[in-house]
């Protein structure tokens, strides 16, 4: 997997509205799907994806006058990278300080852990079976 590329917000905000999109968006498309309020000028997400382009995260080919971009990474790839950078970085490598970390905000519902227990079951099986 190629280095994780660190995101800014507005980034993540555009990559999110590239991969929601699928196929090739133009900068009209991701400006009107990831700011549909007018939050950011057309100049402002056309610079931002041409700073993708250059992390080698967006693709770019220009048809006539409009440039489509298609995301070299996939959505996972890219939450993996940072997950692993976050872990590495805050928690020095240790998963059960996230976990802990995460299981000790004061919002998290009776739900979530119950859907945390599942989740972490299915790991456990799936790292039995890869067991010898």
């Amino acid at each position: 997997m190629p280095r994780a590329r660190k995101l800014t917000p507005a980034e993540w905000a555009i990559m999110e509205a590239v991969w929601l999109l699928e196929g090739s968006p133009s900068v009209r498309d991701v400006l009107e799907c990831a700011f549909p309020n007018g939050e950011k000028a057309y100049t402002t997400v056309q610079t931002i994806m041409n700073t993708l382009e250059k992390k080698k995260l967006l693709r770019r080919k220009k048809v006539g006058m409009v440039n489509f971009y298609t995301p070299t990474r996939t959505r996972a790839d890219m939450v993996r990278g940072e997950m692993s950078s976050l872990v590495s970085r805050v928690f020095k490598g240790s998963i059960p300080a996230l976990a802990n970390s995460l299981l000790s905000l004061d919002d998290v519902s009776l739900e979530e852990v119950r859907e945390i227990k599942k989740l972490l079951a299915q790991k456990e099986r799936e790292l039995k079976d890869e067991s010898p």
